[in-house]
């Protein structure tokens, strides 16, 4: 039995989270969709909300893979996560450059902590690699059309959150 662990803030969850998602499926046979509680980041949705909202979108992809995915918050240090898990994998998504840059310090930063757990890189398909979830929010904000970015279920939420 795999594990694999995806983790991110998912403040929205966005059509490149649930891309890497369908995708990550084929690699573990239990994949845990791990919420960052990470206040530093301001998020516009509580962990509460974000949780909902990613295992809204879950049951499909699980169905059709047959793999069992679980969404949990967490808020320590994600190698303490992943071990607590029995995570085999940890899953991230690649936008570009400047997240390589980024993921290949923390890959560096995790190995020294356990390097029994793997860090698996998935490039975003060419369709998603702009869509970020803070442009997301901001053109939500500004009443934009955002429902090329994220999920329906999603869209509805960010509408409500911005009064429009």
């Amino acid at each position: 039995m795999r594990t694999g662990l995806y983790p991110g803030t998912f403040d929205p969850l966005t059509n490149g989270h649930v891309d890497i998602i369908s995708r990550a499926v084929k690699l573990v046979d239990h994949l845990v969709i791990g919420v960052a509680m990470n206040e530093q980041k301001k998020p516009l949705f509580s962990v509460e909300e974000r949780v909902a909202m990613v295992t809204d979108e879950m049951a499909p992809i699980s169905k059709a893979s047959g793999v069992r995915i679980t969404v949990e918050a967490f808020d320590d240090l994600l190698m303490k996560f992943a071990e607590r898990l029995k995570a085999d994998i940890i899953i991230r998504g690649l936008r570009a450059v400047s997240d390589f840059e980024y993921e290949f310090q923390m890959v560096g930063m995790n190995t020294f902590l356990n390097d029994e757990i793997e860090t698996v890189f998935l490039m975003a398909d060419p369709h998603h690699q702009a869509i970020a979830s803070r442009l997301v929010k901001e053109i939500a904000r500004l009443d934009g059309d955002i429902s090329k970015f994220v999920p329906q279920s999603v869209a509805r939420k960010l509408v409500e959150k911005f009064g429009k």
